[in-house]
C-alpha cells in the first residue's frame, strides 16, 4: 500500500500570484479596479483543485503579518511597505476561508510562512507512514528543506518537481548549503544584497568544497587548490568575505528557516475531512457559491 503524500502550500505566494495575475493588473490597471476577494477565491480554487486530484493531507502557511523577527535583524528585510491594501486585507480573509474549508492553516506572525512549511516538512518526513512531502512553492529558500526524492518542492503552476538532484542542478550545492549560497549571492525578493563580487557560480564552486561560510578561509592562499585555480578573482572574493564575514553570517541567518515542531503535532492534523458547515456561507460572502458545491462534493469522498 502506498504511503501518504503530504502537500504543504505557500499561501502567501499563492495569494500574491492570484492577486497580481488578475487581468486588470496584467493590463496595467490599478489595484482599485480588482476585487478585494478575487485572490482569495483563486487560492481556494487552487486548494480545491489539489483535493480534487486526490490529495488527502494538506496544510497552508500564510504570513498573517508580513514582518517577522528577521526585520529586527535586518531592517531592509521584506516588509508590508508599499503592498496594496486590497492585497494585505485578504490575508485574514484567506485564513478564515481555509479554516472554514476544513484545511489546516498556519497564520504566521513572529515567524514566516516559509518557516511553517519547513517545520511541517520536518515533522512529516519523520513519520514512517509518509511516502513523500511536497512543498508547494517555487521559493528558493525552501530548497534547503529538500531531502532526496522524499521531501521535494512542487511548482504547481508549471508542474516542476525539485528533488535533491534538482537542487544541486539549480544552485550548484546541496540543500544544506542553500542558506550559505543565498547569503553570498543575495536574495532581492527578501531584501538582502549578498556580498560584493560573489555570484551564483563562485558561491557554488566555493561551497561545493567547504559546505558552509564558516569553513571558508579568509586567506586565499589557503583555499583549496582546485577552487583557487578554477575560479577567477579568488583574491577579491576572499577579501570581500573577510571584510564582511559578520554580514554574510547575518544573511545566512536570514536565509535559514526556523523549525518549530509545535506547529504540527502529527500528520493526522493535515488529513482533510471535508468542509465545516459554515463553508457555504463563507463562499457566499466571497461570491463563490459554486465553489461551496464543488468542495461539498469532494467532502463526500473524504
Amino acid at each position: 500500500m502506498a504511503g501518504l503524500q503530504i502537500y504543504l502550500i505557500d499561501g502567501t505566494y499563492e495569494l500574491f500570484r492570484h492577486h497580481f495575475g488578475q487581468p486588470a493588473l496584467r493590463k496595467g490597471g490599478t489595484g482599485g479596479e480588482v476585487s478585494r476577494r478575487a485572490a482569495t477565491r483563486g487560492v481556494l480554487n487552487t486548494v480545491a483543485g489539489l483535493l480534487a486530484d486526490g490529495a488527502t493531507h494538506v496544510g497552508v502557511a500564510t504570513d498573517h503579518v508580513i514582518e517577522s523577527f528577521r526585520n529586527d535583524l535586518w531592517p531592509a528585510y521584506k516588509s508590508s511597505a508599499g503592498m496594496p491594501e486590497e492585497l494585505t486585507c485578504q490575508f485574514p480573509l484567506l485564513e478564515e476561508a481555509l479554516e472554514s474549508m476544513g484545511v489546516k492553516v498556519w497564520p504566521m506572525v513572529d515567524l514566516e510562512a516559509d518557516d511553517a512549511l519547513a517545520s511541517a516538512a520536518e515533522v512529516a518526513a519523520e513519520d514512517p507512514s509518509v511516502e513523500r512531502v511536497l512543498i508547494c512553492t517555487p521559493d528558493k529558500d525552501l530548497g534547503q528543506c529538500v531531502r532526496d526524492a522524499r521531501v521535494v518542492q512542487l511548482d504547481r503552476r508549471t508542474g516542476a518537481v525539485l528533488d535533491e538532484e534538482g537542487v544541486r542542478a539549480k544552485f550548484g550545492v546541496g540543500p544544506a548549503s542553500v542558506p550559505d549560497w543565498l547569503a553570498l549571492v543575495g536574495d532581492s525578493s527578501d531584501g538582502y544584497p549578498g556580498l560584493s563580487g560573489w555570484g551564483p557560480r563562485s558561491a557554488a564552486e566555493v561551497l561545493a568544497v567547504y559546505g558552509e561560510i564558516e569553513k571558508i578561509p579568509d586567506t586565499p592562499a589557503t583555499w583549496d587548490p582546485g577552487v583557487f585555480h578554477r575560479l577567477r578573482g579568488t583574491v577579491r572574493l576572499a577579501g570581500s568575505l573577510a571584510a564582511a564575514r559578520d554580514q554574510a553570517l547575518l544573511f545566512k541567518r536570514l536565509a535559514t528557516l526556523v523549525v518549530d515542531r509545535s506547529l504540527l503535532g502529527s500528520v493526522d492534523e493535515l488529513r482533510w475531512a471535508g468542509p465545516r458547515p459554515d463553508f457555504a456561507a463563507t463562499c457566499e460572502r466571497l461570491g463563490a457559491a459554486s465553489l461551496a458545491e464543488r468542495v461539498a462534493g469532494l467532502g463526500d469522498r473524504a
